[in-house]
């Protein structure tokens, strides 16, 4: 029983060693462009037409930035079967493994969460745009 889950631990950590390109290439991506694009999009306090513009730029990031969230979740669940194991063999696989998913999913809560106020504030203004018309009409039909 010993020797076999040995065996099971060396298969974890060759199945591990494929998929961790995959984490390194969207941590890397993470990093080195989502977390600055999403940054990038903090200050939306811009007139109705440049919101919109950035509007428009997030959402073609948000394509890209879903893929990318979407690749790392695959991998994540490739690597389910880590939480069955708690050798200290495989416990640095399991600190890399975890790292990975703390980091994937701070990064897709955060676009969630940028995704969410960005189509807030359009609507806002929006609407703020509409009530700026509407009174702009009233005060040219009580002048005339």
């Amino acid at each position: 029983m010993l020797s076999n889950k040995h065996i099971q631990e060396l298969e974890l950590v060759m199945e591990f060693e494929k998929v961790e390109e995959c984490f390194k290439e969207v941590s890397s991506w993470i990093e080195n462009v989502g977390r600055k694009r999403l940054k990038e999009t903090v200050n939306l306090d811009e007139s109705l037409e440049m919101l919109l513009q950035a509007q428009k730029q997030f959402k073609e990031f948000d394509l890209v930035a879903s893929e990318y969230c979407r690749r790392g979740q695959e991998a994540l669940k490739k690597m389910d079967r880590w939480e069955d194991f708690s050798s200290v063999d495989v416990h640095s696989y399991r600190v890399k493994l975890q790292a990975y998913k703390d980091q994937l999913e701070e990064f897709c809560n955060h676009l969630d969460e940028t995704r969410h106020r960005v189509c807030e504030t359009v609507r806002l203004y929006e609407f703020f745009d509409k009530v700026r018309q509407a009174i702009c009409c009233t005060e040219e039909n009580v002048k005339s």
